[in-house]
């Protein structure tokens, strides 16, 4: 059988998918995942055999903005004789595939193509809308309707000779889409009746895509344990042993679950048996863990970044630097687990994809990444995707000038380094909110209370300091959560929640904890900073700072420390500098009105009050900015002429704390003489004093 004859019947196969999944008429619908295809209103649509013209149809179906005709012909032809010649050729075929008499389809806008598709079913964008939504959000109906689109391989069968840009964005395409397979299989299996044939079928699929993934051995022997096959049970587990051990993976995680699987099943009872012997949640997840689950804490690969050839092109190069200082620069955060350059780079040596390699780490995320040298700069890419879900939680382009490597390294390397951290935090925050308050472990507590403490409210942080019990009741070790109680208790004093003095010293008490069981955690010496400066002790609370950004560079929180530390009574200029590159660490970070404010109390403190005024509106402006922040605003602009204004921050201050006075701003803060002075003043003007 030909080609076109095997295409045709694929057609065949995919318009019935297609119809199942839609129920009834299907208008036009492209399937690229497995060999390409397409049908209008049921009946197949009959391509050129020309493998480059599926080529132009899947990579212009996904692209997400209008494509240079320059950048298709240098991705799918080898410098022929006439590109754009063999460019228009097959642009005409796809008009002729895809364009009905009143809607075209394939749209050319001077140099650039782009396919308009918002009434065409196509396969691969479900699954990647699907993901980019959430897999774990899907129920039962929606994930199956899903797996039945992966027939096979992205463009399966198509390979083009002598195109190796089209041959990258294919294997990316088709590791991604594998992933998504993978991610739909899995929470398939922890909705459908454990124990059910059903679920077997779904597990076999899972392991023929990713056989080293631990999670998908665990339900295979949940599975034929909850049948009462404990001989395949063993048969399975001896398979997988060797299978692990000539990859030099340790099995020892998978052993131990079958035992645990073991003993869970013969304690039921008779009884208990004609129903589900024992309810799991998620048993792939749970059964494989490295650490017990009370204690379990995010974790991350960071896979050596691919480099072109124009870079250099071999081990060593800024790709393998970049990727080693960032790995150096994520384990200095001390906030998750950071798996070691060694294992990462081993794995990327025998050619193992990045999802996969996530896997067979145990990992729940992957950070992947490019560097491509172009005219007169270098172009880096990078991708943070969750594991488990096969979403991309993040993904950034940075171009930098190669004047310096080291320079490319520090610059890029931090933006990196903080995006990567602040992203993760992010969405093990709102999935800790999402889970049942009595269900936490220490790691999902710790960020539950993240999220009630980035409120700013009394009430809120009442809340965060409940959580944050919580997570030392369950890991005492846990030295983020020491410091997370630290900044609650700083609040309650700050804001004068509480008794300042007692406040003050349970502060200064819960640093000191996390600094005993983590002296090289920076957010320990950030809590300790801040605890001296409640307790008046400015130059020891600069030292503490002062290490906690030694220990890590990109920990944008004691920058932002320091910066607020100098604006009051230190050096202004220095309040600037750290302010600015705390923001430049993390844009978008929760205390982003504290780094403004503090840049802005050390403006005026230089004399500058417009500058002062402006950063004091900024910091106004952001949503969770508390009283404290509206009071400098009113202040820094009554110093800067702009009365009016001042008087309305002043007035909404009085609305919630209607004795609030200068009295109440110097006190709050530890300005020096002339500081004072300058506020008092501002006060003054306003009618605050």
């Amino acid at each position: 059988m030909d080609q076109l004859a095997c295409v045709g019947e694929s057609v065949e196969t995919y318009v019935e998918s297609a119809r199942s999944s839609l129920n009834g008429p299907v208008g036009l619908s492209v399937r690229l995942l497995g060999q390409l295809a397409i049908a209008r209103d049921g009946v197949p649509v009959t391509l050129p055999s020309s493998r480059k013209l599926r080529a132009l149809l899947a990579y212009l179906a996904l692209a997400p903005h209008p494509v240079s005709r320059s950048r298709l012909c240098e991705l799918l032809w080898d410098v022929p004789n006439d590109p754009r010649g063999e460019l228009r050729w097959c642009l005409s075929k796809l008009r002729a595939a895809l364009d009905d008499p009143d809607r075209r389809r394939v749209e050319t806008h001077g140099d650039t193509v782009s396919l308009r598709l918002d009434d065409v079913h196509i396969d691969a964008l479900d699954a990647a809308a699907a993901v980019a939504e959430g897999v774990e959000t899907l129920d039962l109906r929606r994930l199956q309707a899903l797996s039945q689109h992966f027939a096979g391989d992205f463009l399966d069968g198509l390979e083009l000779d002598r195109s190796p840009h089209f041959g990258s964005w294919l294997t990316a395409q088709r590791r991604r889409f594998s992933a998504c397979h993978v991610a739909v299989l899995e929470h398939i299996i922890g909705l459908v009746p454990q124990g059910a044939d059903e679920a077997g079928a779904y597990i076999d699929k899972w392991l023929e895509l990713a056989p080293f993934d631990g999670r998908a051995h665990v339900a295979l022997l949940e599975n034929l344990a909850r049948r009462g096959q404990i001989g395949a049970g063993e048969e399975h587990l001896a398979t997988a042993a060797e299978l692990f051990h000539s990859e030099d993976l340790d099995f020892t995680p998978l052993r131990e679950a079958w035992q645990e699987i073991r003993a869970r099943n013969a304690a039921a009872t008779p009884c208990a048996r004609s129903g589900p012997a024992f309810p799991i949640s998620e048993p792939p997840v749970a059964a494989i863990e490295s650490e017990p689950a009370a204690t379990r804490r995010a974790s991350l690969a960071v896979m050596p970044f691919a480099e072109s050839a124009g870079t250099g092109g071999f081990r060593g190069g800024l790709a393998d630097g970049l990727t080693h200082d960032i790995i150096t620069r994520l384990a200095k955060l001390r906030d998750f687990f950071v798996i070691a350059r060694g294992s990462v780079f081993a794995l990327a040596e025998r050619n193992i994809a990045p999802e996969d390699a996530g896997r067979r780490l145990n990992v729940d995320y992957v950070a992947t990444g490019s560097v491509r040298s172009l005219a007169g700069r270098f172009v880096i890419s990078v991708e943070l995707v969750e594991v488990r879900t096969a979403r991309i939680v993040w993904a950034e382009t940075f171009e930098h000038k190669p004047d310096d490597i080291f320079i490319v390294i520090e610059d890029i390397g931090n933006s990196i380094v903080s995006s990567i951290a602040a992203e993760i935090a992010t969405v093990e925050r709102n999935r800790a909110l999402l889970k049942a308050p009595n269900s936490l472990n220490a790691w999902e507590a710790y960020h539950r209370g993240l999220w009630h403490m980035y409120r700013f409210t009394r009430q809120e942080n009442e809340l965060a300091q409940h959580f944050f019990g919580e997570a030392l009741k369950l890991d005492p070790t846990f030295a983020r959560a020491y410091a997370g109680m630290s900044f609650t208790h700083w609040q309650n004093a700050f804001q004068r929640w509480g008794d300042r003095d007692r406040e003050t010293a349970l502060a200064f008490e819960s640093a000191g904890q996390s600094l005993l069981v983590d002296d090289r955690n920076p957010a320990a010496h950030w809590a300790m900073g801040r605890a001296l400066w409640l307790r008046g002790e400015q130059d020891g609370a600069l030292l503490e700072l002062a290490s906690a950004v030694d220990l890590s560079p990109n920990f944008a929180l004691g920058h932002y420390a320091l910066s607020f530390v100098h604006s009051q009574s230190g050096d202004p200029l220095s309040a600037i500098g750290s302010s600015d590159h705390s923001r430049h660490l993390s844009p978008f970070d929760p205390l982003l009105f504290g780094m403004m404010g503090a840049r802005a109390m050390a403006h005026a403190r230089l004399g500058e009050f417009e500058a002062a005024a402006e950063w004091a509106l900024k910091a106004a402006a952001r949503p969770n900015a508390h009283v404290i922040i509206l009071a400098i605003a009113a202040h820094c602009l009554a110093l800067a002429g702009r009365r009016d204004e001042a008087r309305t921050f002043a007035a909404t201050i009085r609305s919630t704390l209607p004795n609030y006075r200068a009295d109440d701003f110097i006190a709050t803060f530890r300005f020096d003489r002339d500081g004072e002075a300058l506020f008092r003043n501002g006060a003054k003007l306003i009618g605050l004093n």
